[in-house]
């Protein structure tokens, strides 16, 4: 049976989300322009492919990520401040900040995107490898310390020590969910940054993610979590509204850490990190053709597969238009999203 008081917060917030960021978006961009924090293109000589087909954007501000959690935050810290000086009124209704369900989630969301915004900065004043902000090696050592983080919490605050295995079962695993946590929140880190290449692309693949875990957490009886993503949702379909081609800004590291590890975490807390990879597809597939570039070119004398890498930047590069590359993705993340959710509903019906 489903609650109609549920449906209308989701609705409600993912509404209210949407409105914030819409009308907070003109001071950010602002600011974005004013200060001329704009995104630096990678030189000719270490990606030629890259650098030919967006030498334009060079220029445009990044750090639009903000946008995104900032809204976030300010809904839950405003709803729950609400609750809290009046616990009798409809807010207290209204709150979706709580310990069991959200804290995590969007904690370990600010901290990820500190992070992130801390890259984009070294990357705007050209501090770093060739300028570019932090390496990969040194993005992953972050990715893995506040992955541990959220391990941590789960394994020791909260007693998670056990998998679900679809259509089989739970199973126990003791300590071994500390390592499997770390791999997952860091890969799903990962795949959002590298997916973040084209206008559009990674805000509308991780918006079709964070609404199947709409349905996902209000099926597993975790209303909270279903209304947190809803608030994501709202956002990101404000930020896509700016950020669709030609991008008005960037989403930059700020947005796609953010995104990724809290994604990631969400995963873990319905316990459906095995339905994960079809919600996020499209960032399965990024990361798998890097993958399979760089051992192919260490392998077979650097021999390539693709002629760029991560592979949207290869259907560019055999002449398909941005918007094309984009769109047909977003359409693959809608369909393996669906067929994700299909199959967690038979899996609940076992």
């Amino acid at each position: 049976m489903i609650d109609p008081f549920l449906v209308i917060k989701i609705l409600g917030f993912s509404a209210l989300s949407f409105a914030v960021a819409l009308l907070a978006t003109p001071l950010l961009t602002h600011f974005l322009y004013k200060y001329r924090l704009g995104k630096q293109i990678r030189s000719a000589e270490s990606a030629p492919i890259f650098a030919s087909m967006h030498a334009g954007k060079e220029g445009t501000p990044t750090m639009g990520g903000i946008l995104i959690w900032g809204t976030v935050l300010m809904i839950a810290l405003v709803f729950s401040a609400l609750a809290a000086l009046t616990p009798d009124t409809i807010f207290a209704k209204l709150n979706f900040l709580t310990r069991e369900q959200t804290y995590l989630p969007l904690g370990i969301m600010v901290v990820a995107a500190i992070i992130g915004l801390f890259d984009d900065l070294l990357g705007i004043l050209k501090i770093g490898k060739n300028g570019g902000g932090l390496r990969m090696r040194e993005r992953l050592l972050f990715y893995l310390a506040v992955a541990f983080i959220g391990a941590w919490w789960f394994y020791f605050k909260l007693d998670w020590s056990f998998i679900h295995v679809p259509f089989i079962g739970d199973f126990e695993i003791g300590l071994w969910y500390i390592p499997i946590f770390v791999f997952i929140i860091t890969a799903t880190a990962h795949s959002t940054n590298i997916t973040d290449g084209l206008d559009g692309l990674a805000g509308g693949v991780t918006a079709i993610a964070f609404a199947s875990y709409i349905f996902v957490a209000a099926a597993l009886g975790k209303p909270e979590l279903a209304v947190f993503c809803a608030v994501v949702v709202g956002a990101l379909l404000a930020f896509l509204w700016f950020n669709i081609n030609p991008a008005r800004f960037f989403m930059g590291d700020t947005g796609a850490m953010a995104l990724g590890v809290s994604l990631g975490v969400i995963a873990m807390l319905t316990n459906t990190m095995f339905f994960l990879p079809l919600f996020a597809l499209i960032m399965v597939m990024e990361s798998l053709s890097v993958l399979v570039q760089l051992s192919s070119k260490k392998l077979r004398g650097g021999k390539k597969i693709f002629l760029s890498t991560p592979i949207h930047h290869h259907f560019e590069a055999i002449g398909w238009p941005e918007t094309k590359v984009t769109m047909r993705f977003w359409i693959i993340s809608a369909i393996a999203a669906f067929l994700g959710i299909a199959l967690f509903v038979l899996d609940r019906s076992l």
